[in-house]
C-alpha cells in the first residue's frame, strides 16, 4: 500500500510538472518566427520527441503493439490531431477568451466519456472539484481579456474548437481504457512513443493539406532550437507525464491539471510585466488553487479508505 501511495503522489507531482512545462512552452511558441507552418511544425516536434524517447523503450514491455493496440493508439493519434488540428484552424477566427473558456470543459468531458466507457465511477465530489476548477479557470481567462466578456461567443470556429476540446478529453479516456484491458503496453514510454508517431502522422498529413510546406525554409536555427526544445519538453515529456498519471489516476483527475495552465501563464505574465498585477485575477487564481489541493486532499482520503477496508 505504502508503494501505491508513493506512486499517487508521483503521478500528481508529475502532473504538476506537466502544467509547468506546459505553461511554459506558451512564451516559447510566441519566440518562433512568424508565418511557419503551425500543423508541420506540431509534426515536426512530435517526431523529435519521438526519436528522444524511442532508444529508451526499445526493451519495454509491448513495443510492438498486437493489432487491437494499434488500433487504439491509431485513435488516440486520430484524437491528438483533431485537437491540434482544430486548435490551429480556429485561431485565427476564434478570440482567445473563447478558446480558453471551451477549453476548460475538457476535465468535465473526460468524467462525461470515462463513464461511458466505464474507466470513471461515480463521483459526485469530483464532479463539485471539476466545477470548481472550471469555474477558476475562466474566470482567469476573463481576467486576461480585460475583463470583456463581449469576445465570448459561439461560432462555427467555436463549434470547430469544442470538437477538438472532446478529442482532447477522449485522449487520456482512451489510455486508461486500453491500459484496462491490456490492449496498450503497461509502459507509460511506450504509450507516448505510438501516441507520437501515429498523432505526429496524422497532424503531417494535415499539414500538408491546410499548410504550405515551402514556409519551413524560413526556418531560422534559432526556430529550430526552440522546436528542438518543444519536442523533447512540452511534446515528449509532457506526454510521458501524462501518461504516467493516466495509469494510476482517473481522466478527469489528469485532466484536471489543465486548469493550472492558466495560472502559470498568469505568474509568467505578472513576472514579464508587473504593472500587470491587480485583484482582478485573485479570484480565479484562489478556485484554481482550492480546486487542486481539494483534488489532492480527495485522492489521499480515497486511498485512505482502501487501505482499512482491506
Amino acid at each position: 500500500m505504502a508503494s501505491s501511495s508513493s506512486s499517487a503522489w508521483s503521478a500528481h507531482l508529475g502532473m504538476l510538472l506537466w502544467a509547468l512545462l506546459v505553461g511554459f512552452s506558451f512564451p516559447a511558441v510566441g519566440l518562433l518566427t512568424e508565418g511557419l507552418p503551425p500543423l508541420l511544425l506540431t509534426s515536426l516536434r512530435f517526431a523529435i520527441a519521438a526519436m528522444a524517447v524511442l532508444p529508451l523503450v526499445l526493451r519495454a514491455p509491448g513495443v510492438v503493439p498486437t493489432r487491437s493496440g494499434l488500433v487504439l493508439y491509431a485513435w488516440m493519434g486520430l484524437c491528438l490531431a483533431g485537437f491540434f488540428g482544430t486548435m490551429f484552424w480556429a485561431a485565427h477566427r476564434v478570440t482567445a477568451l473563447s478558446m480558453s473558456t471551451l477549453f476548460v470543459s475538457v476535465p468535465l468531458l473526460a468524467y462525461v466519456l470515462g463513464r461511458w466507457l466505464g474507466v470513471e465511477h461515480p463521483a459526485r465530489a469530483l464532479l463539485a472539484l471539476l466545477a470548481l476548477g472550471a469555474l477558476g479557470a475562466m474566470g482567469l481567462a476573463w481576467a486576461q481579456a480585460g475583463g470583456d466578456v463581449t469576445q465570448m461567443q459561439f461560432g462555427v470556429g467555436e463549434a470547430a474548437f469544442f470538437v477538438g476540446c472532446i478529442a482532447s478529453a477522449l485522449y487520456p479516456v482512451l489510455s486508461k481504457f486500453g491500459l484496462l484491458r491490456g490492449w496498450v503496453s503497461p509502459h507509460a514510454g511506450v504509450r507516448t512513443l505510438w501516441s507520437l508517431i501515429l498523432g505526429g502522422v496524422l497532424i503531417g498529413m494535415l499539414g500538408l493539406v491546410f499548410n504550405a510546406p515551402a514556409a519551413l525554409t524560413r526556418m531560422t536555427w534559432g526556430d529550430l532550437a526552440l522546436v528542438v526544445y518543444l519536442g523533447l519538453f512540452s511534446s515528449g515529456v509532457t506526454f510521458w507525464l501524462q501518461q504516467r498519471a493516466t495509469a494510476i489516476l482517473t481522466p478527469a483527475a489528469v485532466t484536471a491539471y489543465g486548469y493550472l495552465v492558466p495560472f502559470v501563464s498568469m505568474l509568467l505574465l505578472f513576472w514579464a510585466e508587473p504593472e500587470r498585477i491587480s485583484l482582478v485575477w485573485l479570484p480565479g487564481s484562489t478556485l484554481v488553487v482550492i480546486a487542486i489541493v481539494l483534488l489532492l486532499q480527495r485522492d489521499v482520503r480515497s486511498r485512505s479508505k482502501i487501505a482499512c477496508a482491506k
